[in-house]
């Protein structure tokens, strides 16, 4: 019997998020990017290795544009949709086009409801043999974070901080979806921070925000101040603390036989 999956992120909380960010990214011109950025560029050097030259590509959630001007030029048809804006597409139901030889989906994962159900999705939108590569913030990210606002609540922590999937459960999710060839790697992106404030700007700007469906109540200024000298108290010599995004990779095929 089929069952529903658990609602651990809000849905309106998570598209106001991506508005808002993208609203800062068109008016900001010095916005954070580069968790974005540093997937495009992962994703094209995949593409490059496995000599993967797709003709009917669609690209999810890439608001720069960047993968599908400068690494998919030689694709016939390239659709790019994101999950607000003018070309929608919801990751937790059937794909509206299918037969794609390639999907890359840039962030997004991490905070669908229905994780199996999407990537069941993405695998039957291929065309068969064709090509998917997903990727998002894993487990292992913010790391420094996580303990400042640990630090800020000490006697009765509120939840402000979604849980995130690791390279063992994204393995299993991705034999449980039917993907051909699945693998799944990690790597970090390691960024240097002054303030607490400067890493919460820079989450906020890319859209990396809480999503989560129950909001915790705003954090009072005492825990604020106790957020703040617990993130600087793991800072370097040099005043300066070393946050870390892991990224997670999803990659994997549909069969030649179309299953």
């Amino acid at each position: 019997m089929a069952t529903t999956p658990p609602r651990i992120f809000s849905e309106q909380r998570r598209k106001s998020s991506r508005l808002r960010m993208l609203g800062l990214q068109e008016r900001e011109q010095d916005a954070a990017r580069f968790v974005l950025d540093d997937m495009v560029e992962d994703i094209a050097e995949r593409l490059a290795f496995v000599r993967h030259d797709p003709a009917r590509a669609l690209v999810i959630g890439d608001y720069s544009g960047n993968l599908a001007r400068h690494s998919l030029g030689k694709a016939q048809d390239i659709q790019e949709a994101d999950i607000v804006g003018n070309h929608v597409i919801d990751l937790q139901q059937p794909h509206p086009a299918g037969g794609h030889d390639f999907i890359a989906v840039l962030g997004l994962l991490d905070t669908v409801n229905d994780l199996p159900g999407a990537l069941i999705h993405l695998r039957q939108a291929l065309a068969p043999g064709g090509l998917v590569i997903a990727m998002f913030p894993g487990a292992g990210s913010l790391p420094k974070l996580r303990k400042a606002i640990y630090a800020a609540e000490p006697d009765r922590p509120a939840a402000r901080m979604h849980p995130l999937v690791d390279t063992r459960a994204a393995a299993d999710l991705l034999q449980r979806a039917g993907w051909k060839d699945p693998v799944v790697d990690s790597h970090d992106l390691n960024v240097r921070y002054g303030s607490l404030d400067r890493l919460v700007a820079d989450l906020r700007e890319q859209g990396l925000g809480n999503v989560l469906s129950s909001a915790a109540p705003p954090l009072t200024c005492a825990g604020i101040d106790r957020a703040r000298a617990a993130f600087l108290d793991q800072a370097d010599e040099d005043g300066r603390v070393t946050e870390t995004f892991s990224i997670l990779t999803l990659s994997g095929r549909r069969s030649l036989a179309g299953t």
